[in-house]
């Protein structure tokens, strides 16, 4: 998903004139919309489906850095122990 600065970039102005249409666009391309005021980049719209996509993504990358950093650490669980503590024996 890689942004194309000549559809993606849209100020304030456009957004207040015509919201649905940015709304569709970002729904749509599946790429973010950048939102600018006086030429500075102030917020961003994205579609809810990619929103949740990558929501979900950066959770599941932040988990597995977390289990990465207990195995470096040395607090693995054998599998025995794990089942316990889950309740499935």
């Amino acid at each position: 998903m890689q942004i194309k600065f000549s559809e993606d970039i849209i100020s304030l102005t456009d957004l207040k004139v015509n919201p649905g249409k940015v709304v569709n666009h970002a729904k749509d391309t599946h790429r973010p919309i950048l939102l600018t005021s006086r030429g500075i980049g102030v917020a961003v719209v994205q579609g809810l489906e990619e929103y949740e996509k990558k929501e979900e993504e950066r959770v599941f990358m932040k988990a597995v850095a977390a289990g990465l950093m207990e195995v470096r650490e040395g607090k693995e669980l054998e599998l025995d122990e794990v089942k316990k503590k889950l309740g499935i024996e």
